[in-house]
């Protein structure tokens, strides 16, 4: 019964992981190296936020039964007899949490866990993420890159090891593997709370007010207009730098005939292009005289075209999710003033039985356009409750008497009663919100225009790894966080306290007073000075008048951006609506011209439909070659006529992996196109 509670957590922390990865990358795809890599740095997070708030409840009854074991019996003297007597004083009795496991199962899990996501983060995930956009043709050839390319990475690293080293030497301190070891886990820390606070500083504002900026009907519409017209000029560049790159590839193509030795190469770079734009660059016309590359000139072309095709997918895929928004939004804007109160949509989309007979048109309607703004508001409400909380937390944690931290107070009062399930969920919901702020700040990152996690499967190898290094960064520094914020540190709170078996494998900085003393207890306190300028939009504003297109409302730039957007919309509904009429009447002549062949076939017999003699002869492979054929799909003539962007509103997701699948190109170490 002890362990029913941790091995469920430990359950639900893996199929949470495997999930999200399902959703966000395509496992069928996607390397079996990268595929268990991602998974492993996400499960270990995931295992790091449900287990830690188990070893706090269990530190708490450790702590208990030290204080009632250190109880020393007292003596006393009688009055009357002058004989010295012993009475024992009231020991209180502790109560044993529900969840206790035995005393080795947290060190050795946090050992596992820690230091395996270290290793991931700091040293397989980066030379991953360098191999998979190495333009090299062989497995030596992206080794000898990636190493390359993290050289300055890691030397720098290496660099600030020295100097500490040096400076800790001098300081006449004596080194063993065990201060290595926490020197090591603090300046990963360190590293890993600098950022945190930066992020939190942005989302613990961030979030309420997008929750209740999200209830607003008519401001999310108009800031989504404003999104896809800033995302029409990103797909137009990346459009145009693939173009680019295909006229290259064109040239290249020409002059490398199949006895060229660098032939190949070539073909490998050509097979990782989709259908579409593999296509294209045979349309293309080849120049007269195209001169023979060099085997660097291809490696680089093939490095650039790997960064096209990333920034190409990402913009497509958000350009994709973000009309189909755009198109809700101005449903919900239109059912507003639905009478019969049953929510109709402009486009039609298949939705499974279960989903239909659960959600009907009339409880969406009540959902979309009475409720979800309620909801939001009070969601925003309660998040907002939760910021100004840590705010004041991490602004006053470091204050032992009185105790000022909101969520140490908290744990306290539970302490005294032995509630440990509410020291279990308080735990997880600080966790959690916490969790959910840093890594919703770095999904919005935008930096080279190469990571982006997209659902419907459409998320990149880069992506992913990126997003499992960020993970695996950050999810230590923010539950060290925590553990301050409560007051289970006592290098922090410079108080004796039993801490927690998570907090004795990470280790301490005692070693460079510098970061223990300052940086780990005063930086926190920056997070106030950050929400301020949030609030205030001063980045949003600053990066306005730089040049880089905000969403200010008080400004003409996007003023005239919401109206581009709106116009885009527009013509990607007209376009939308003229390729489902095109299906539509296809689909009613192919009916009717079926049912006629079927009706004229049964009045006439088989009299007519003898096979003529060339017909019953068999055909060779050669002679079928050269036979007319024209045969033309349905989504072909679509993606023609109206363009690419219209297939994702007609074409079922089994259609479109197999697609992608019949288009994959031959699996390779990491690939990720």
């Amino acid at each position: 019964m002890a362990y029913t509670l941790f091995v469920i957590e430990i359950i639900s922390a893996f199929i949470l992981a495997a999930t999200l990865l399902y959703r966000y990358g395509d496992v069928y795809r996607n390397h079996i190296i990268v595929t268990v890599a991602v998974v492993t740095a996400w499960y270990f997070s995931f295992v790091i936020m449900f287990i830690l708030p188990l070893d706090v409840s269990s530190t708490v009854y450790r702590q208990c039964m030290q204080n009632s074991n250190s109880t020393t019996v007292a003596p006393s003297v009688s009055p009357l007899h002058n004989e010295s007597t012993t009475t024992a004083p009231a020991v209180t009795k502790c109560q044993k949490p529900w969840s206790f496991v035995d005393d080795s199962v947290f060190p050795n899990l946090w050992r596992v866990v820690y230091w395996t996501s270290q290793c991931l983060t700091w040293l397989i995930m980066p030379m991953m993420q360098s191999y998979s956009k190495a333009g090299d043709f062989t497995v030596k050839g992206k080794l000898k890159s990636a190493l390359v390319d993290n050289a300055i990475y890691y030397g720098s690293y290496l660099f600030i090891c020295g100097i500490l080293l040096i400076y800790i030497a001098l300081k006449g301190v004596s080194l063993d593997w065990a201060k290595i070891k926490a020197i090591a886990s603090s300046a990963s820390n360190t590293w890993g709370l600098f950022l945190l606070i930066l992020l939190l500083g942005y989302a613990l504002v961030e979030v309420p007010r997008n929750l209740w900026n999200n209830s607003k009907k008519n401001y999310t519409l108009t800031y989504t207009y404003f999104k896809i017209a800033k995302l029409s000029t990103d797909k137009c560049e990346a459009e145009e730098n693939m173009d680019d790159i295909l006229d290259s590839l064109s040239a290249i193509t020409a002059a490398v005939g199949p006895p060229h030795p660098l032939h190949r190469h070539v073909e490998t770079i050509v097979q990782k292009l989709p259908v579409q734009l593999r296509d294209r660059l045979n349309s293309r016309q080849a120049p007269e005289r195209p001169a023979a590359p060099s085997l660097k000139s291809l490696v680089n072309l093939h490095k650039k075209m790997i960064k096209a095709l990333h920034v190409l997918q990402r913009t497509e895929t958000q350009w994709g999710i973000t009309l189909e928004r755009v198109f809700h939004l101005e449903d919900v804007s239109t059912n507003l003033r639905s009478p019969d109160r049953r929510f109709a949509h402009t486009f039609h989309t298949a939705r499974p039985r279960a989903l239909r007979l659960l959600y009907p048109p009339t409880t969406e309607w009540y959902w979309e356009c009475l409720l979800k703004q309620y909801f939001l508001k009070t969601m925003a409400v309660v998040t907002g409750i939760m910021s100004l909380a840590l705010v004041w937390s991490e602004m006053t944690f470091f204050s032992k008497q009185p105790v000022l931290s909101i969520f140490a107070n908290i744990l306290n009062a539970a302490k005294y009663t032995y509630n440990y399930a509410a020291i279990v969920w308080v735990s997880t919901l600080v966790i959690a919100y916490m969790f959910y702020c840093a890594y919703s700040t770095v999904l919005k990152i935008r930096l080279l225009n190469l990571w982006y996690l997209a659902p419907h499967h459409q998320t990149n190898e880069y992506s992913l790894i990126f997003s499992g290094m960020m993970v695996c960064r950050l999810t230590p520094a923010m539950c060290l966080n925590f553990l301050s914020l409560v007051h289970m540190d006592s290098h922090v709170i410079k108080e004796y306290v039993m801490e927690t078996y998570y907090t004795q494998i990470m280790g301490h900085m005692d070693v460079l007073g510098i970061i223990a003393e300052g940086f780990n207890i005063y930086f926190p306190m920056l997070v106030v000075l950050l929400c301020a300028a949030t609030y205030l939009s001063l980045g949003s504003r600053l990066l306005s008048l730089c040049g880089f297109h905000q969403f200010v409302g008080d400004d003409e730039l996007t003023t005239d951006l919401v109206d581009e957007g709106r116009e885009i919309v527009k013509r990607e509904k007209r376009k939308r609506q003229r390729a489902e009429e095109s299906l539509t009447r296809r689909r009613d002549y192919s009916e009717r011209y079926s049912n006629y062949r079927t009706k004229r076939d049964n009045q006439d017999g088989d009299y007519y439909v003898q096979p003529s003699p060339e017909r019953s002869q068999p055909v060779s492979a050669y002679q079928r070659a050269e036979l007319p054929y024209n045969r033309t799909t349905v989504d072909d003539e679509l993606d023609q006529r109206f363009g690419a962007s219209t297939l994702p509103a007609i074409q079922s997701e089994f259609d479109e992996r197999r697609r992608d699948k019949m288009s994959a190109p031959p699996r390779g170490l990491f690939d990720d196109v």
